[in-house]
């Protein structure tokens, strides 16, 4: 049974409805590897995507398990029975209860209520309308009005490009800039694979070329970070021109990958500045105005519409309250195991994505390794699975080595990782492969054990209307 809080399937692709909304990694490593990616773009619009997620749900059968408008609360592990208590309210004000052997967390890593928003002065002020990009609806107006975008982001980078076919002018006001890099909305070497090979060989080479080239990059970029700056900057200059300030706009203080790189496709945000549709600020905020923004060099940005793309909220496990044998628990006191499950909290899996490359890379492994230990599980008759961190020699370390403001205000609530394996998160696709689908369960840290119910309760014989209802359930 999956427990769905919205009414529709699409997570993030549907509850985002801003215009331009797109990947910002390519779709042949964000779909699915047991389905290719159809479609001509790599980097895709929102709605592909949305309608790539749903019709695999529905071939699969996948949305008949699904119960929507049910927003998990609360779980409580029950060591005595060996099982989740969970609950979840409703739209009709009621909580609906439900119990599990074995509960697995697929709610994405961000708070869907809200986004975040910092404490700007004089917004009152403001005459026009202020929007934050989750929170975009149907009536907001941009065509011919004088927009800023607040935020140097993937949100930001994407809708800058499309808000400028429409609006008067565009300016993404930033604190500070992004590291960008311009991809082809297009594979060629893919579409060319699709021609010339059956459709899943094609697919996996193109998967398997985009996964060792984005790592590729990425070890580069931290063994050579200067080298790196040096290249990803010379691209942006020879998109912009030697007469762009480069400098002040496109050249973060920090090292490539202590943030995720923003992707545009087909430079677009670097057409809509080289033809003057939009344009880049560098500045502080000093207060909000009537007409618009005030910026601490004195500058006034004129605006009818501020657009603040200025990042998520992250929410671990949902945000739901969580309980072990009625003890609350502190996520922040556990360690995480092999990117999958908690140290000391039993028969829980978590998905989370990678930060340097495709979420759905890490949740396909993650998916497969849930299924082995499963299997274990039933293979030896054990009905708990517990990872307990016994090495006193193993170092506690930040859950997310990213120095991006919406990481470093969620850390205090995250879990921690380890200093080695398992309970380091690598963020390499390869060593995981080896981890996770070819790893030994038993590794010595994975505790499987029965409950003390089951070994001590004495066998019972079933009257016929037991064996009756024992054997529609396991129907």
């Amino acid at each position: 049974m999956i427990l769905e809080a919205r009414d529709a399937i699409g997570g993030t692709w549907d509850l985002f409805r801003y215009p331009g909304i797109r990947s910002d990694s390519d779709m042949f490593t964000l779909g699915y590897a047991f389905r290719p990616w159809r479609e001509q773009k790599a980097i895709a619009d929102g709605p592909s995507i949305l309608s790539y997620v749903r019709n695999t749900a529905r071939e699969s059968g996948i949305d008949r398990h699904i119960r929507f408008r049910h927003r998990v609360t609360r779980a409580s592990w029950s060591s005595e029975d060996a099982r989740w208590t969970v609950e979840a309210a409703r739209d009709d004000g009621e909580t609906a209860r439900f119990t599990c052997n074995f509960l697995w967390m697929c709610s994405g890593y961000y708070d869907y209520a809200e986004g975040y928003t910092p404490e700007f002065a004089g917004t009152e002020r403001f005459r026009g309308k202020i929007v934050h990009p989750q929170r975009w609806s149907d009536d907001v107006d941009y065509a011919g009005k004088r927009v800023v975008v607040i935020g140097s982001g993937a949100t930001a980078m994407t809708l800058v490009p499309e808000l400028a076919k429409k609006a008067a002018h565009v300016t993404m006001l930033q604190r500070s800039p992004t590291y960008v890099v311009s991809l082809p909305a297009e594979d060629a070497v893919a579409n060319f694979l699709r021609e010339h090979l059956p459709e899943h060989v094609a697919y996996d080479i193109t998967r398997w070329k985009n996964v060792l080239l984005s790592m590729a990059f990425y070890q580069f970029a931290r063994r050579a970070p200067e080298r790196a700056t040096k290249r990803l900057v010379s691209l942006i200059r020879k998109e912009l021109g030697a007469e762009y300030d480069v400098a002040t706009h496109f050249t973060p203080k920090y090292k490539p990958w202590d943030q995720r790189l923003c992707l545009v496709p087909d430079g677009d945000l670097f057409v809509a500045l080289r033809e003057g549709r939009a344009s880049v600020v560098t500045d502080h905020i000093e207060t909000f105005t009537e007409k618009g923004i005030r910026l601490r060099s004195g500058q006034e940005l004129d605006a009818d519409l501020i657009v603040t793309a200025t990042g998520l909220k992250l929410q671990f496990l949902g945000g739901m309250q969580v309980e072990i044998d009625g003890q609350p628990l502190e996520p922040t006191k556990t360690t995480n195991y092999k990117g999958v499950m908690l140290s000391d909290v039993p028969n829980l899996a978590c998905t989370f994505g990678y930060t340097n490359a495709s979420w759905t890379l890490k949740a396909d492994l993650t998916s497969e390794y849930v299924c082995r230990l499963l299997r274990r599980m039933r293979e030896t008759g054990a009905s708990v699975c517990t990872p307990r961190l016994r090495d006193a020699d193993v170092g506690a370390e930040p859950f997310l080595d990213l120095t991006s403001g919406y990481v470093q205000r969620a850390l205090a609530h995250l879990p921690k990782q380890g200093s080695r394996r398992p309970w380091k998160l690598y963020q390499n696709y390869a060593l995981d492969i080896l981890f996770l689908r070819y790893g030994d369960i038993d590794d010595g840290t994975m505790e499987l054990s029965g409950t003390r119910a089951r070994r001590d309760e004495p066998k019972r014989r079933l009257g016929p209307i037991a064996r009756a209802v024992r054997a529609a359930a396991s129907r």
